[in-house]
């Protein structure tokens, strides 16, 4: 069974200033998304479905569907504030979703097979593709999921500081920490991160995750319990989020899962600030030039 590609793209995005997502950077006006989608294809995912606001449908089906008929099948699945899913008939205030751990809950009754999810605003590399595909081919289980590592320094924004989450791997090559930096970014010293009005010095292969993580199934459970709690625990707080990160260390401290930490060359690159779009756009045409992708990728 070929694996599927889940991709987070409910956020809005405020420092961005406008809907990145479809957003066009190609030279024909190509996505972030439509490369990660042809690299999973490329690589053999079977199929791909976008977590979207529902409001938002209309606008995705009409940019991508034309695009991907015959080449991989598409579905939608949609975030919201409905609670009573969850067992929780307590009404709670939100302005924002709950985090993109919530956000893969999104997909529990439409995923039944290997599955990895990415954000839609970053470009991961076909390297990372490949092996995350692999990955969720030959080695993936109930108790071994996965993640793909970056160097931090092809992770950097040269616009202003970025977070981070800092992975701690062991000697079996598996996550046994993962910490979000906050304020990581390439100062006079090298990469540092700061924190209480200190600065820190990273090194520029430390791995990071870049919320590309692999999963069978069973972590649809498992999230939806942690969530129960950690909805009910955070109700008074307005602002709380349910990350990937946090359902992985609870994961690894329980001793309920293990997550291979996949490493990769890849440069990764997104658009945190608008400022970024045209160092993206100049990184992807220079990629078409390497002839890695076509010029008019869907052609």
């Amino acid at each position: 069974m070929k694996p599927t590609l889940l991709i987070l793209a409910a956020g809005m995005a405020s420092r961005y200033g406008s809907m990145k997502q479809i957003d066009g950077f190609g030279p024909n006006g190509e996505t972030i998304i439509d490369y990660s989608i042809y690299d999973a294809i490329k690589a053999g995912f079977g199929k791909v479905i976008f977590i979207i606001k529902e409001e938002f449908v209309d606008n995705f089906k009409t940019i991508f569907e034309p695009k991907l008929k015959g080449k991989i099948e598409v579905d939608y699945v949609f975030q919201n504030f409905d609670l009573t899913k969850f067992g929780i008939q307590e009404e709670i205030y939100r302005e924002k979703p709950w985090g993109t751990a919530h956000a893969i809950l999104s997909a529990k009754n439409t995923i039944k097979e290997p599955f990895c999810v990415i954000n839609a605003d970053d470009f991961y590399g076909f390297d990372a593709f490949q092996k995350m595909a692999n990955f969720l081919t030959n080695d993936v289980n109930d108790q071994t999921f996965c993640m793909v590592g970056y160097e931090i320094g092809k992770t950097l924004s040269e616009f202003g500081s970025v977070s981070r989450g800092v992975c701690q791997v062991n000697a079996d090559g598996n996550l046994s920490e993962i910490v979000e930096r906050t304020k990581v970014y390439n100062g006079e010293e090298g990469i540092v991160y700061e924190e209480n009005d200190h600065k820190y010095p990273l090194q520029s292969n430390t791995r990071v995750s870049m919320n590309f993580w692999g999963f069978t199934p069973s972590v649809f459970n498992i999230t939806e319990e942690l969530f129960r709690t950690f909805a009910l625990e955070n109700k008074a707080n307005p602002k709380a989020e349910f990350f990937i990160p946090l359902v992985a260390e609870t994961l690894i401290k329980t001793k309920k899962a293990n997550f291979r930490v996949i490493p990769t060359s890849s440069k990764w690159f997104g658009v945190t600030y608008k400022e970024d779009k045209p160092v993206v756009q100049n990184s992807i045409d220079k990629l078409i030039q390497e002839e890695v992708y076509p010029e008019n990728l869907w052609s």
